[in-house]
C-alpha cells in the first residue's frame, strides 16, 4: 500500500508564489487520501488564509498560524500537527512536478532500512541571473557530495521525505539557525550520525521559482556563510569532525559555466559565482565575530 504523506509548506508574506504551489500539489498523481496538505503562516502580514480556502475542495489542506520563527521552525510546527507517516518538505516557492510524490513513495517501499529521500530541484527562472547562480552552487553541492546517490550525504530543503518518527527522534530541525540557513545540513548530518542511510532520488522532481535581485542574492549567500559557521559551532558542541573547505570544489564551482555556456554567458556567470563565495565569506567572519565576545565569555572548563 502506498504510504501516506504530509507535505509541509513554510511560507512568509508570498501568497502569489504559495498559490502556484498548491495549484501543482493538487495536480499531484498520488492518491487523494493518501497525503495531505500543511501550511504554516510563519508570522507573516499578508495571511495566506483566502489562497489556502481556495483549495479545500481539492486537497486535504490545513493552514497553520505561528509567531514569525524561521522556516526551520515553521516546518517543525507542521511535522507536529502531521498525520501521515512520511513528511515530505517543499517550499512556497516551489512547484513539485505531478510525480514527486508517487516517485519518493517508490523509493520508500523500495528501500529495506530507514531512509531519508531528497530529490532533485530546477530552477524555473532562466532569465533571471542570479537565480541561475544559485541553483548552480546547489547542483555542484549535490554532484559533489551526492555522487554516489544511494548514499548521499546532501540535501536541500525545498525537496526531501523523511519518516515522521525518525523525524521526531532527531528532534526536527535546529531553530538556532533562524535565517541562516544549513539547518537542511545540520539534519543531514545527524541523520548520517545515527547511522541511516540518505537516497538522492533526481526523478523526484521540484521546480523552484526564487526570485532573486542583486540585494538578495547578496544576502542569501552572506547568510549561507553565517550559517556555516554556525553549523561548524554546532557539530564542534556535539563531539563530531569539522568540516573543512576542499578547493577543488570551488575550482569545480567556477569551472562549470565555461562547460555549460558560449563565452561571455559563462563569464558573466562565473563572476556571479565568484562574488556569492566572496558574500558567504564575509558572512562567516561576521559571525564569527558576532561569537567570539560570547566564546570569551564563557567560564573556562578545568
Amino acid at each position: 500500500m502506498l504510504p501516506v504523506f504530509s507535505i509541509i509548506i513554510p511560507t512568509y508574506n508570498r501568497p502569489g508564489q504559495l498559490a502556484d504551489c498548491l495549484e501543482a500539489l493538487a495536480q499531484l498523481d498520488y492518491p487523494p487520501d493518501r497525503f495531505e496538505v500543511l501550511v504554516v503562516d510563519d508570522g507573516g502580514a499578508v495571511s495566506p488564509a483566502s489562497v489556502v480556502d481556495r483549495f479545500q475542495q481539492c486537497l486535504a489542506i490545513r493552514l497553520i498560524r505561528q509567531a514569525n520563527a524561521g522556516p526551520g521552525s515553521a516546518r517543525n510546527t507542521g511535522a507536529k500537527n502531521a498525520k501521515g507517516q512520511i513528511l515530505a518538505f517543499t517550499d512556497d516557492d516551489c512547484l513539485p512536478q505531478s510525480d514527486w510524490l508517487r516517485t519518493l513513495a517508490m523509493r520508500f517501499l523500495s528501500a529495506s532500512d530507514s531512509v531519508f529521500v531528497g530529490g532533485h530541484v530546477v530552477n524555473l527562472l532562466v532569465n533571471n541571473r542570479y537565480a541561475v547562480a544559485s541553483q548552480l552552487i546547489v547542483d555542484m553541492g549535490h554532484a559533489y557530495h551526492n555522487n554516489d546517490p544511494e548514499r548521499a550525504r546532501f540535501f536541500t530543503a525545498n525537496n526531501l521525505a523523511i519518516p515522521a518518527d525518525r523525524f521526531r527522534e532527531l528532534g526536527g530541525f535546529d531553530v538556532t539557525f533562524g535565517t541562516t540557513a544549513s539547518e537542511d545540513r545540520d539534519i543531514c548530518g545527524r541523520w548520517l550520525h545515527r547511522g541511516y542511510r540518505m537516497i538522492f532520488a533526481s526523478e523526484a522532481v521540484v521546480g523552484h521559482a526564487h526570485r532573486l535581485t542583486w540585494r538578495s542574492f547578496f544576502w542569501q549567500h552572506f547568510n549561507y556563510g553565517r550559517g556555516a559557521v554556525r553549523l561548524q559551532r554546532a557539530r564542534k558542541r556535539q563531539g563530531w569532525e569539522i568540516f573543512s573547505p576542499d578547493l577543488n570544489y570551488y575550482r569545480r564551482l567556477l569551472q562549470a559555466p565555461f562547460l555549460q555556456l558560449p563565452l561571455q554567458q559563462a563569464t558573466m556567470l562565473a563572476g556571479l559565482l565568484f562574488l556569492s563565495q566572496a558574500f558567504s565569506a564575509i558572512g562567516m567572519v561576521s559571525e564569527w565575530l558576532r561569537q567570539r565576545p560570547e566564546q570569551t565569555s564563557s567560564p573556562i572548563e578545568v
